[in-house]
């Protein structure tokens, strides 16, 4: 690794060798609030040192899993703060330069109602997503019992993948993020044919009822 990366992959070294365990947890609270720590750097560094027996695993999925859940918490109470009512005077004020309608939110809001504990779970288990479905959580204020569980469960997994990963690679742990970036392109490739069909969608029918209007 070089650049900017490399410089990040030694700070990263440097707090993991530091504070132990404890520098886990917090770097995986940055990891989540600020995406520029990624995880796919941190976990597998401590998987290999887990390797050279410097680590437990166990202390490490704990400690991770610990930071993924404070992380979430906190996009949380920003979602809560911010909260509906806002959302949804921006949706009125703003929603018709980007194609979304008050109704639009009232089907998110039913939507999460009945599936916002396996969006959080599943969410958890992919890039970019993981960190931003807490967002939402947050504005629809759901339960938070559940979404500890969620979020605990779905990142727990992540995690192991990433420590296992790093584990097994040893001295090569720094390829984990080539294969987690691949990831990441898909993933990003995948909402965005979403937001395009969102968008076709809607252009199609404002045109439409312009049509049938007149």
């Amino acid at each position: 690794m070089g650049g900017l990366i490399g410089s990040l992959a030694e700070w990263i070294t440097g707090v993991v060798e530091g504070l132990g365990y404890v520098g886990i947890m917090l770097l995986i609270v940055l990891e989540n609030v600020f995406p520029p720590i990624p995880s796919e750097l941190v976990l597998p560094l401590a998987g290999f040192l887990v390797s050279r027996g410097d680590f437990g695993f166990p202390q490490v999925l704990v400690a991770s899993t610990v930071g993924s859940v404070i992380g979430a918490l906190i996009l949380y109470a920003v979602g809560a703060l911010f909260g509906e009512d806002r959302l949804r005077a921006f949706v009125r004020r703003f929603g018709r330069f980007l194609f979304v309608r008050e109704a639009d939110v009232d089907r998110a809001e039913q939507w999460f109602i009945r599936h916002g504990g396996k969006a959080v779970f599943f969410g958890r288990l992919f890039p970019v997503v993981r960190s931003l479905v807490s967002l939402p959580a947050g504005v629809a204020r759901q339960s938070l019992l559940p979404f500890v569980l969620y979020t605990a469960l779905g990142s727990a997994m992540w995690n192991a993948a990433l420590t296992g990963a790093g584990w097994a690679l040893g001295t090569q742990w720094e390829r984990v993020a080539e294969y987690v970036e691949v990831l990441q392109y898909v993933t990003l490739a995948a909402l965005g044919l979403l937001l395009l069909r969102f968008v076709w969608r809607r252009v199609s029918a404002r045109g439409v009822n312009r049509r049938e209007t007149a």
